[in-house]
């Protein structure tokens, strides 16, 4: 039986969430370019894998952060992933902005989580996890004990690792960079020829050119 981060895979090739273009790289918000493009909010359009994103986000937290109280999603793609999981667990739910509001009450943290909660946060992605452990310690700084973060996806980028690695956060994801690679091998998607190069830039993102 197949593994669920080869089965997600192939659910996020199958909605074209995920697009490999070895020959005609995308260029990030960041000025990165890249072969590899994952847009998970994709899977919200989509009722089948979006159960199946919520139900395996679920379990993920289950198994391996059971102490979590309350769940917060990380603006703006895990908003609605952050909400699903929080209600199919019954807990309380906020998310959290990238940078305070300029004006009324001036949130970060949107929504209301009981006082000394154990959170467990919900992202689509982690690329580099500059934004995600942002959020992490917007969080912390308003007094609640972030228990770890679930998410859809990761590159698995070294910088991203190291940084999970010293805000002391455990990173669980769904599936990931080698085996949506190891799946668009399987399915055609990409031919072997393409593989070296996809592990070069994986490997140093920032300066990698084709």
């Amino acid at each position: 039986m197949e593994d669920l981060k080869k089965v997600f895979a192939g659910k996020l090739l199958g909605i074209k969430a995920i697009k490999l273009q070895p020959n005609d790289p995308f260029t990030w918000a960041s000025g990165w370019k890249s072969p590899f493009y994952c847009d998970n909010r994709k899977t919200l359009s989509f009722h089948d894998v979006r159960s199946f994103v919520k139900l395996e986000l679920v379990h993920a937290i289950l198994e391996n952060f059971p102490e979590a109280t309350a769940v917060a999603g990380v603006a703006t793609g895990a908003i609605a992933q952050g909400m699903l999981v929080a209600d199919e667990l019954a807990l309380p739910y906020a998310y959290v902005r990238p940078k305070p509001k300029d004006h009324g009450m001036k949130n970060q943290i949107e929504g209301e989580l009981p006082a000394g909660a154990k959170v467990i946060v919900v992202e689509d992605l982690i690329s580099t996890g500059g934004s995600s452990l942002k959020a992490v310690a917007a969080l912390r700084e308003a007094g609640f004990e972030v228990v770890g973060m679930v998410a859809s996806y990761t590159y698995g980028f070294p910088v991203a690792e190291e940084a999970f690695r010293e805000a002391g956060v455990k990173l669980v994801t769904l599936t990931d960079y080698e085996h949506v690679v190891e799946k668009a091998l399987e399915t055609g998607y990409i031919k072997e020829t393409d593989v070296p190069m996809l592990h070069q830039w994986r490997k140093d993102p920032a300066n990698w050119r084709k």
